[in-house]
């Protein structure tokens, strides 16, 4: 499906519009970007996370209901899974724990273990690791009174506790973060902090490298002609690709005139044309270094490491906790992890290793297995990317249904629920395309 959209220009519109579309779950192959002036303009290629064109006129209004939204500098969609299409924002009904710290084995256990010996539930939670350094955004809720903490004695008591497990593991030398904060409006999108959060951590500057076959390449030019500096990205694609690099440059003050994003295989190729927020273009060796290493880092933050293990279960108490334990305790690490509540279920993602970091030997995986088995959930193993095996679908036309969403990622499976759903609500105006006088959607 092709995506035009024509807006009035402003600093970040760019991301506002992939972070819409990335939030709904969808794959943008292509992009053609222009914002010269004072206006917008761009065309998106994007399909569902199968690679199948969109088709049902409802999600298509869905879609221009979101995007339309994003242009306003609102999350409030008209639908009755409006709550699950804004799990990548801060809630409005959790505090939230932000924290960034060195890698090692063994500290998201840690944190979920002493969250739930005070009582608190996790609800949603995202963790990174590159180049030595974690990062992790829990959203938490007062288990006994669900909701916000909303006793400040209470809050500074669970932060002192988190600061002592965190600080035990550190050298005078060795820089952490954590903070705990009560529900703001206007909070940053939850990926989009995670990448601010590295950044202002500083994992671009380590010189360790990822697994072979990762390689990011960046390239910048100066254009005289037309006083741009021209930035060329090479990378493996995958998911959530130009999210990534548009949020970065967004974050670095960066405004991107104009950009063609194109893939051939697994290969992505990115080109924009910038300046610098004051007009300004790469005119120094320094700049050129700087957001080179950091166009580097937040490309392959998100790459997947590991194998991948799907994890659902009854939302309860602690369930997070004795997850985490259970991984810890046969070995395992985790590189990267995503977990949300779904109404009365819990769906995670978790990519691990071993404690070296090296590939997971098969009787690990079958003993985390049979113990999370025990504890009422349940664990699916999908391949070492998410991407390939959404690529190559489910192995078997047979497989139950009610199994199939815990296959999939926690976007995916939001998106599976939507399809079921469209036809449920109607929008005001149903055509599949609509337009005002500062916006227009051509779908």
């Amino acid at each position: 499906m092709m995506m035009k959209v024509d807006s009035a220009n402003k600093h970040g519109i760019l991301l506002d519009m992939v972070q819409a579309l990335t939030d709904l779950d969808l794959v943008i192959s292509k992009s053609y970007i222009c914002s010269d002036g004072r206006w917008f303009m761009d065309v998106f290629h994007v399909t569902d996370q199968l690679g199948d064109k969109i088709t049902d006129k409802n999600v298509i209004c869905y879609i221009q209901q979101a995007i339309s939204a994003s242009r306003r500098g609102s999350t409030q969609l008209n639908t009755r899974i409006s709550k699950e299409v804004r799990s990548n924002h801060a809630s409005t009904e959790h505090t939230t724990l932000e924290m960034t710290s060195t890698d090692r084995p063994g500290l998201l256990s840690e944190i979920s273990a002493v969250l739930a010996e005070l009582k608190c539930r996790v609800s949603s939670a995202v963790a990174w690791t590159h180049n030595t350094r974690a990062a992790c955004i829990m959203h938490v809720q007062d288990d006994s009174n669900p909701g916000s903490i909303m006793d400040p004695h209470r809050a500074d008591q669970v932060q002192a506790q988190l600061v002592t497990v965190v600080d035990a593991h550190h050298t005078n030398h060795q820089r952490w973060s954590l903070r705990l904060t009560g529900p703001t409006a206007g909070q940053t999108h939850t990926e989009r902090r995670l990448h601010q959060l590295m950044m202002a951590d500083k994992d671009y500057e380590e010189t360790t490298y990822g697994p072979k076959g990762y390689e990011t390449v960046v390239t910048i030019e100066n254009c005289r002609e037309k006083s741009y500096s021209v930035l060329n990205i090479t990378s493996r694609d995958r998911p959530k690709l130009l999210f990534d690099t548009v949020c970065t440059l967004t974050d670095l003050q960066y405004v991107v005139f104009h950009a063609t994003v194109s893939s051939k295989g697994r290969v992505a190729f990115q080109e924009y044309y910038i300046r610098k927020k004051d007009g300004h273009t790469l005119t120094s060796e320094i700049q050129r270094q700087a957001i080179t290493q950091c166009i580097i880092a937040a490309v392959e933050r998100r790459v997947s490491h590991g194998l991948r293990l799907d994890i659902r279960s009854r939302n309860r108490s602690r369930l997070l906790s004795d997850v985490t334990r259970v991984l810890r305790e046969n070995g395992l690490s985790i590189a990267r992890a995503e977990i949300g509540t779904h109404g009365e279920r819990v769906v995670g993602s978790f990519h691990v290793t071993d404690a070296r970091g090296n590939d997971v030997d098969g009787g690990m995986v079958e003993a985390v297995k049979k113990e999370i088995e025990k504890l009422g959930g349940m664990v699916l193993v999908a391949s070492e990317s998410s991407s390939n095996w959404l690529a190559n679908g489910p192995s078997s036309n047979n497989e139950n249904e009610e199994e199939r969403p815990a296959r999939l990622s926690l976007g995916t499976l939001l998106w599976s629920q939507l399809e079921r759903l469209s036809s449920k609500f109607q929008m005001p105006n149903s055509q599949p395309w609509k337009r005002n006088k500062s916006s227009e959607f051509v779908l």
